[in-house]
C-alpha cells in the first residue's frame, strides 16, 4: 500500500469518530502549497548536474509551518505530501503553534562531496526563500541532513532577508541552535515509552527491547533507554544487525557504531542477526527507528512484541496496524512517539526569537512535560473512545486542526 492511501485510511478512520463532511476532509488534505524546484550546479568533475527539490506546504491554520528537509535518492513528491501533513497532525497533537510542512531534494549523499552538499543546500535556498521564513516556513534537518546544512540554509536566506537564526531549527549551537535538540527525538521516545509502561501497569526498568535503526534517533534512543535499566537485547541498521539476549552493552555498541563505517556490523558484543530475526524477536518493546513500511501485512503475525514503538515515520502500513489491534499488540504511534524532535525545534525557535538561550536542564524539562501531558490526552481520548492510540491522536490533531480552521474562517 502506498504511503499516500495508508496516511488517508487513519486519517479517515479518526475523521468518521469526529464526523467531518467530506468537504471538511478535502479542506484538512490538499496542501496548500506545493513547490518543486529544479536545482542545477556545477559539479566538483566540471560536469553539470541537475537535482529536483520540494517543499510542500501542508496546514497553516495553527501557526508558521514546521517540517523537516531530506536529502535521499528516493524522494518524490507524494513521499513528501505525506511527510507533511504527518507533520500537521504531529505538532497539533502535542499542541505547538505550528502547521505541518516538509522538503527533500532527490540526491544521494553519500555519493557528494561536501562542496557539492553545500552548492545544492544555497541553490535550493536561492528558489524557495520567498516561501519560508521565521514567521512562514521553517525546516529543520531530517533523513540526509544535520546540523551544518541547517547552518548553510540559514547563512544564505539571511543574504536575502538579513540576520534570521529562526528561519530553521536544528543549527549548530554556535549559530544560534538549541542546547538538547540533536538528543530529542530519542529521548522523547523514550519518555512516552516510559509513561505508557506506566499506564500498563509495567516499568520501564528491566523491559527487553529491540532496536531498529541506529541513526540519531536509534542512537540517541538507545542511549537513554539503557539510562533508565532497560535491557536493549537487538540492534540492527542499513549495514546488518547484533543481538544478545543478556543485554547489548550499548555504550560500547554506540563507540562501535561511531568508530565503524559498516555501523553496529561487526560488534564483538553479540551475535549477527536479521533485520527480519530483529522485528520477529521475542521482548517487550519493538522501536521500528528507520525507514517507513516495514511492518507489513506479510511480517505483522511475526511479531511477538507486546508494544510497538514508532520512533520512524509510517513504519506500519494499516493492514498490519489492524493485525495488531487484533491480537492486543499496543502501538505507539508516530505522530506522538517521535514529536520529541519538534518539540525540541520549537524551543529553538523561541529561544530564536526572544534572543534568550535556555541551558540542557531546562530544554529537557520542558520536552518531558510536553510529551507526557500530550501522552495523557490521548491515553484518555483512547479510553474513553475505545479506540487505538493511533486514532486517538488522530482525532485529537484532526480536531484541533479542525478548530482552528474554522475558528479562523475560510
Amino acid at each position: 500500500m502506498h504511503a499516500i492511501e495508508a496516511a488517508r485510511l487513519y486519517f479517515d478512520k479518526a475523521a468518521d469518530h469526529l464526523g467531518l463532511s467530506s468537504n471538511m476532509r478535502t479542506l484538512l488534505l490538499v496542501p496548500e502549497r506545493e513547490v518543486k524546484v529544479q536545482i542545477a550546479l556545477e559539479m566538483d568533475n566540471g560536469e553539470i548536474g541537475t537535482f529536483i527539490g520540494f517543499r510542500v506546504q501542508h496546514n497553516s491554520a495553527r501557526g508558521p509551518l514546521k517540517g523537516g528537509l531530506r536529502y535521499h535518492h528516493e524522494v518524490d513528491g507524494d513521499e513528501v505530501t505525506v511527510l507533511a501533513s504527518l507533520m500537521t497532525w504531529k505538532t497539533a497533537v502535542v499542541n505547538l503553534p505550528y502547521g505541518g510542512a516538509k522538503g527533500g531534494i532527490a540526491i544521494d549523499v553519500r555519493k557528494l562531496s561536501a562542496t557539492e552538499l553545500e552548492k545544492i543546500t544555497r541553490k535550493f535556498v536561492d528558489e524557495i526563500h520567498d516561501v519560508v521564513g521565521p514567521d512562514k516556513d521553517i525546516p529543520a534537518p531530517d533523513m540526509g541532513t544535520n546540523s551544518q546544512v541547517m547552518a548553510w540554509f540559514m547563512n544564505q536566506y539571511s543574504k536575502y532577508h538579513g540576520f534570521s537564526p529562526a528561519v530553521v531549527t536544528g543549527k549548530p549551537l554556535e549559530l544560534h541552535g538549541s542546547e538538547g535538540r540533536e538528543e530529542a527525538t530519542g529521548r522523547g521516545v523514550v519518555t512516552v515509552t516510559k509513561a505508557l509502561l506506566e499506564r500498563s501497569g509495567r516499568q520501564l526498568a528491566g523491559a527487553t527491547v529491540a532496536l531498529q535503526g541506529f541513526g540519531n534517533v536509534g542512537s540517541f534512543a538507545a542511549r537513554f533507554f539503557h539510562d533508565g535499566g532497560a535491557k536493549i537485547v537487538a540492534v540492527s541498521d542499513q549495514f546488518g544487525g547484533v543481538s544478545n539476549p543478556a543485554g547489548l552493552d550499548i555504550p560500547a555498541l554506540l563507540a562501535h557504531a561511531r568508530d565503524n563505517k559498516a555501523g553496529v556490523k561487526g560488534f564483538s558484543g553479540g551475535q549477527s542477526i536479521t533485520n527480519s530475526e530483529l522485528l520477529a524477536a521475542e521482548v517487550d518493546l519493538l522501536v521500528p527507528a528507520a525507514l517507513g513500511g516495514v511492518l507489513t501485512a506479510a511480517n505483522a503475525r511475526d511479531v511477538r512484541a507486546k508494544f510497538i514503538i514508532e520512533a520512524a515515520n509510517h513504519p506500519t502500513h494499516p493492514d498490519a496496524d489492524e493485525i495488531f489491534n487484533q491480537r492486543e499488540i499496543v502501538v505507539l504511534p508516530d505522530i506522538l512517539a517521535n514529536a520529541g524532535g519538534v518539540t525540541v525545534s520549537y524551543f529553538e525557535w523561541v529561544q530564536n526569537q526572544q534572543h534568550f538561550r535556555w541551558d540542557l536542564a531546562k530544554v529537557r524539562q520542558e520536552l518531558d512535560r510536553i510529551m507526557v501531558e500530550s501522552f495523557d490526552k490521548v491515553w484518555t481520548m483512547a479510553t474513553e473512545k475505545h479506540v487505538s492510540l493511533r486514532t486517538a491522536a488522530y482525532i485529537i490533531g484532526l480536531g484541533r486542526v479542525g478548530r482552528a480552521t474554522v475558528l479562523g474562517g475560510i
